[in-house]
Formats: structure tokens, sequence, C-alpha cells
């Protein structure tokens, strides 16, 4: 009995300590609760022909009829394909790119300029993809200015944006563009932890600029980059509708089409609310295997671990 009571005073007084922080939390994890974990139950029905005007409750059970027929489907393959090398131009381009800015603004001795290099590279993730879309297309239209300096040189006008050879590029380069400059912060923020006494003793020692980096600032950076990866990773199959979507014609499907734009165009314009659902389930499990298979390869490889 008397350690029920002492257990119950440490939880009490645990509470009271750390109290400002769980509120801190609260919003994030309500967050979670409501737009992560309770939609999960809806994923019940890409195992139903999932009808609005019956519910859940009252659709009928089909077993995998909607992920037999997303397999079986001729568009499949090319949809996977698309998916899985864009997801991986993703990693291997823009993933290294908030790193390198990081290091590289860490250098900077100007807090002025340095502050202003960060807000001018942060800008871009607050505008949205539909404005993005819109200035792409006027930027490479047969009167943009892509075009127009092409015919100062004594070129063609071409239809960038209707070619399939220029689609991965530009995808690649609007997204370093809007969203490498905010993930800097995080990697900023985690230089700012530094002890500065580390980089004092390398300077004492006759360290170089380049071997701090090298040697202090990136094997502590490890642990924030191995974490963010890993989190990246989960989202291996999730592209971006928001961006393929504005960016993409119909002329560019063959290589631009992905599983969130297929879903939207074939699943949800049609009605087909179970056929959606299968296919976002099956980019789910892909994600959680790509998770899983990172962090066991962090584990093994690396001193600081994975995530679990």
């Amino acid at each position: 009995m008397n350690n029920i009571i002492e257990k119950e005073n440490r939880v009490v007084v645990h509470l009271r300590k750390y109290l400002p922080y769980y509120l801190m939390i609260l919003p994030g994890v309500v967050y979670l609760i409501i737009f992560k974990y309770v939609p999960m139950f809806g994923s019940v029905i890409a195992f139903q022909d999932f009808s609005s005007t019956r519910g859940i409750i009252g659709s009928p059970f089909v077993g995998l009829k909607h992920f037999i027929k997303l397999f079986d489907s001729p568009d499949f393959y090319k949809i996977f394909r698309n998916s899985l090398f864009l997801s991986a131009l993703k990693i291997v381009f823009t993933f290294p790119i908030p790193v390198i800015l990081a290091l590289m603004l860490d250098e900077v001795r100007s807090k002025y300029i340095k502050k202003s290099v960060q807000t001018v590279i942060c800008i871009p993730h607050f505008v949205s993809w539909v404005v993005v879309g819109g200035l792409v297309f006027s930027f490479l239209g047969s009167g943009g200015l892509f075009n127009i300096f092409r015919e100062m040189l004594g070129l063609k006008p071409i239809l960038v944006m209707q070619q399939e050879q220029w689609f991965r590029p530009i995808y690649v380069i609007t997204a370093i563009w809007k969203d490498a400059g905010w993930q800097t912060i995080v990697y900023l923020a985690a230089i700012a932890g530094i002890s500065p006494e580390l980089y004092e003793s390398a300077v004492i020692d006759g360290a170089s600029r380049f071997q701090r980096t090298r040697h202090i600032t990136l094997p502590i950076l490890v642990p924030t980059i191995i974490t963010l990866f890993l989190l990246e990773a989960g989202k291996f199959m999730e592209l971006g509708f928001d961006q393929v979507y504005n960016l993409y014609t119909p002329m560019t499907y063959s290589v631009a089409d992905i599983f969130d734009t297929y879903v939207y165009r074939v699943g949800v314009l049609n009605g087909r609310y179970s056929f959606s659902t299968a296919v976002g389930l099956f980019q789910s499990v892909i994600g959680l295997i790509m998770v899983l298979l990172f962090n066991y390869l962090s584990k093994k490889y690396t001193e600081d671990g994975g995530l679990w």
C-alpha cells in the first residue's frame, strides 16, 4: 500500500514539475490523434465495396478485391515506377541540400547577411504550390523568359512543360527551391547547440575551417541527419500531390503520374473511394517497410543507431 502511495506521489510531483512541457506538446498530440490515428479506422473501406449511403458498417466486405484490381491495372507498374524514381531523385538530390546550406550559413560571420540569406531561402516554403506551378508555367511557357532568351540566342522556342524529359529536372529543382531553406533551420539549430569550446580547442590545435567542419560539425550533426532521413524515408511513396498535380500535363503523364495523382483522377473524381483507400494503404505499407529497412541499416552500420 505504501509503495502505491509513493508511486502516486512521484507521479503528482512529476506532473507538477513538467506540466508546462506537457501543455506545450498537447496541441501536437491532439493533432496526431485526430488527423493521423483516427483516420486509420477508415482504412477498413479498402476491403469493402464502400457506399456513402450505407456507411462503413453497412458496406459489404470484398476482401482483397481492390488490391487485386490495382495490381492488375495496366497503369500500376508505370505509376509504381514513376513514384520510385521520383522518390529516389528527391532523396538523392534534395536531402543533402539543407545540410550543405546550413554548413555554409554557419561559416558566415556577418549576422546581418546570415539572417538575410536565411530569410530569403525560407520564404519559398510559404508559397503555395499553385502559385509555384503558375510561375513555372509562365517562366517556361512559349512566351516566357526561358523562350525569350532562347530566341535571343537564335534558338527555336520549346514547350518545356509538355515534354517528358523536362519534368523530372523541374520536379527536383522546384522541390529544392521551395523546401531546402525551411529544412535548413533544423540543422542550424543543431549546429547552434554545439559547444564553442570544441571549436576553440580545434583552433588552438591549428585546425582549419574545413577541418573543424569535417571533424566537429558533421559528426555532431549525424544523429539529426539520420533522424530526418528516416522520417523522409517514411514518406518515400508520398511525393506530394500538390507539387506533381500543379506541374504535370497530360503529355507528361507517362513520367509524372504517381499514386497520389492517379488516385485523384481515377478514384476520387469517379467516386471509387474503396479503390482510393486501397492505393493509399499500399503506399503506407511501402513507407513502413522503408522506415524499418533504413532504421535497421542505420543501427547496423552507424554508431548513433536509428530511431529505436
